[in-house]
């Protein structure tokens, strides 16, 4: 629930116009969200879906452009990728990652590569990296 507070605030930050939350994601208002988020979950215009795939779905069918941030086969080192708004960010959680099913209907995927011994960050972590890197 951390995750989804920093989340919150890096979006605030960062300027992002919607948040989507899906499927097993928690939702404001809990105590450990607000901590994290501090006020900036009242700023960021939110909505929850069960269905991950069908947002997606629903936005790609919009014109909005869908990006995954997962590592792929398909993926692309995130710095190197051409960004074009509107766009989606999907996240997946930090135990599977996206799913294969909503991978599939994205446009394209992009990784931060890992120089460590972890092979993926944590999700806000690499949410804030990503959004910086898209309104910079």
């Amino acid at each position: 629930m951390h995750n989804v507070g920093a989340i919150f605030r890096t979006c605030d930050a960062a300027g992002v116009k919607q948040v989507f939350l899906c499927g097993i994601t928690a939702t404001p208002p809990r105590p450990q969200i607000s901590k994290t988020a501090l006020s900036t979950i009242e700023h960021v215009n939110w909505r929850y879906y069960k269905s991950t795939l069908r947002i997606v779905k629903h936005l790609k069918k919009i014109g909005i452009k869908i990006v995954a941030l997962e590592q792929s086969a398909r993926s692309v080192n995130y710095q190197h990728y051409h960004y074009q708004t509107p766009i989606a960010i999907i996240l997946g959680n930090e135990i599977d990652g996206v799913s294969k099913k909503v991978l599939e209907q994205c446009h394209d995927h992009v990784e931060i590569p890992m120089k460590g011994v972890a092979k993926s960050l944590n999700v806000a972590t690499a949410c804030g990296i990503v959004l910086y890197r898209l309104v910079d």
